[in-house]
């Protein structure tokens, strides 16, 4: 008999707890005045989040970052860089170049080249100002990551 009491005390005490809890006004409810789709919305979706992605960027797709594109060189020109172009020298020959004796980060082996020093295939550098590059001395390819100029043996711009 006295299971049968406890069994009952509990199922009412259950009952009367889950009665109570339901009754009580829940923080975990959407609060009506949120619109869909506004800035106190939480969800967001995958259109807003490009369209926010595009209105920062400017419309570029890539995310602001620029293509890869390869550049084949001859003998004696140079491959000049601007700010914060990439290079990746990957075929023939090459030195380091740069007008004011400053080296070129080779972010591969984490050291400076300096002006004259061969460029070693495969290593990425990285030309934190204008004016620095590489100078070809058999043919050449180098992959490139942001703007540069092609410049023959007399100095003359030649590309792009």
């Amino acid at each position: 008999m006295a299971k049968k009491w406890t069994y009952l005390v509990a199922t009412l005490a259950l009952g009367t707890a889950v009665f109570v809890g339901s009754s009580l006004p829940s923080h975990t409810q959407a609060d009506s005045a949120v619109q869909p789709g506004s800035a106190d919305d939480p969800v967001v979706t995958k259109s807003y989040v490009d369209q926010a992605i595009k209105s920062v960027t400017g419309g570029s797709s890539s995310g602001g970052m620029t293509q890869v594109i390869n550049v084949s060189l001859t003998a004696g020109q140079q491959l000049i860089a601007n700010a914060s172009t990439e290079f990746i020298v990957r075929a023939g020959n090459t030195k380091a170049y740069s007008k004011d004796g400053s080296g070129i980060p080779d972010l591969t082996d984490g050291k400076d080249l300096a002006n004259g020093v061969a460029v070693p295939k495969n290593h990425l550098l990285l030309f934190p100002r204008d004016g620095r590059g590489v100078t070809a001395l058999t043919s050449s390819i180098v992959m490139v990551r942001g703007s540069y100029t092609v410049l023959d043996k007399n100095g003359n711009r030649i590309a792009p």
